[in-house]
């Protein structure tokens, strides 16, 4: 048990912090004259850094994971209930939070029927194109093993999953990747292909002929999969346009292409639905899912296929490589699927869905109210608690603003004490994006109080 700090244990806990740890996502040089930031404490919708300072959490613990708040004793309970009856066992075995998990994790993923536990969103995603490579091999004499991408999505950090990155800031200075991954262009209408006709065709359905076309231009009997975000995340918050998926629904199916769909942000209620892609009637082939999946309580990831996926790997038992020879360590462990099953009561008895619906749209017109006052916001967007706003210097032009400027509005609603976040070295030259993702519990009094924080920080970086 972790005692109650008092101020001085804190600076040593601060000083030890400066010492040891190598952050995430950030450049340390500055830490040699100004402390890191360290977070003690959430409850709710706030969290208090090691100043004691209260702060609006608007993205979820930083990366969109914290889906019902900080403090849920019950979900601590269940964690710590089953520790102390069986904590772990390799995943070539079950487990009694396993098998419920994934009983009630098929409940709501109609078409969906088998679970495979890992330790992340990276590796989910992984073992994703392993079993389609693994496919192609069993069934297609190991040609039918590229994977589609599309510019802008992000599936993960290993090496195999950059390969799958659109974001090509991401991918500086970690090649060579995996080959057999091919890009396929963004869905954003704000910032169409310059070759759309809007006169022959709505942007949706041309920004998913694009897909076709890099079918053809590769050959369908070598394209075994094509990977989507159902929402694209860091990216910019990239709501497919109407007709986009229905699309690209129909090109999987006519050339034989596995869908699968990354949920590791959009899954379990971001978006109002339980995962992204219910929001659009597509019947995805493999679903990925993370981050709140048990909203960071405990590490737990899952890559869902539907049994016909499942069958590829057991239609010969007598031969030894047939099936998914593959093991994730810490995907034995129980404490995640205990958390996640809690996960979802809470979602479902609060009724938090309905709530990120509302707040949703809150939000949006709350930004959208915002962009008629201040000309940077070029564009919004967003699906439920899933929201961004564009920053350009010109709407006529579209221009982006410098990504200093958008980082220095990030800044300046922390000095308020809301906690926003920012496209960041994503894409090159459009790290203009904010983004918002507060926890589905978010009330009226929360999401105004982020907006306004935000109107203030806009006057004081734009005025």
């Amino acid at each position: 048990m972790i005692p109650t700090l008092s101020p001085n244990d804190i600076s040593h806990v601060v000083e030890a912090d400066r010492a040891h740890v190598w952050h995430h996502l950030i450049q340390h040089k500055p830490f040699e004259t100004t402390d890191p930031r360290v977070i003690v404490e959430g409850k709710g919708m706030r969290v208090w850094d090691a100043k004691g300072k209260e702060h609006i959490d608007a993205v979820s613990g930083g990366v969109w994971t914290v889906n019902v708040g900080y403090g849920r004793e019950s979900i601590a309970k269940v964690i710590y209930d089953q520790l102390v009856k069986m904590n772990y066992f390799a995943g070539a075995a079950g487990s009694v939070p396993g098998a419920l998990f994934a009983e009630k994790l098929i409940e709501k993923m109609p078409g969906m029927s088998r679970v495979y536990y890992t330790n992340s969103g990276s590796e989910a995603n992984e073992k994703a194109f392993k079993m389609v490579r693994q496919i192609a091999h069993k069934r297609y004499g190991g040609k039918k093993h590229k994977i589609l991408y599309r510019d802008r999505d992000y599936h993960g950090t290993t090496i195999t999953a950059l390969s799958a990155g659109g974001q090509d800031e991401r991918n500086v200075q970690y090649g060579p990747f995996t080959p057999g991954f091919v890009r396929v262009p963004h869905c954003l209408e704000y910032r169409a292909q310059p070759e759309w006709n809007p006169s022959a065709e709505p942007y949706g359905v041309f920004a998913a002929n694009q897909i076709e076309q890099a079918i053809l231009r590769e050959g369908p009997d070598t394209v075994g999969a094509l990977c989507l975000e159902p929402v694209t995340a860091g990216g910019g918050v990239i709501v497919p346009p109407e007709g986009y998926w229905e699309r690209v629904q129909e090109i999987c199916r006519q050339y034989d292409v596995l869908l699968h769909i990354d949920e590791v942000v959009c899954g379990v209620g971001r978006t109002g639905t339980w995962f992204g892609y219910q929001n659009y009637g597509v019947e995805p082939d493999m679903v990925t899912m993370a981050k709140g999946v048990a909203s960071g309580y405990a590490a737990i990831a899952c890559l869902v296929t539907t049994e016909a996926v499942f069958d590829a790997f057991k239609d010969d038992a007598s031969d030894p490589l047939n099936y998914f020879r593959d093991i994730s360590t810490f995907g034995g462990c129980t404490a995640g699927p205990a958390a996640a099953l809690e996960n979802i009561r809470i979602i479902e008895d609060e009724g938090l869905l309905e709530n990120t619906l509302a707040m949703g749209e809150r939000m949006l017109a709350n930004l959208e109210e915002l962009a008629g006052r201040h000309a940077v916001i070029g564009n919004v967007r967003g699906k439920g608690l899933f929201v961004g706003a564009e920053l350009v210097s010109s709407r006529e032009t579209r221009q982006p603003v410098d990504e200093v400027l958008a980082q220095k509005v990030v800044a300046e609603c922390n000095a308020q004490g809301v906690i926003i976040g920012v496209t960041n070295r994503s894409v090159p030259g459009f790290n203009n994006t904010l983004c918002f993702s507060p926890a589905l519990i978010a009330t009226a009094d929360d999401i105004d109080a982020i907006t306004s924080a935000v109107d203030v920080a806009l006057g004081r970086v734009f005025q």
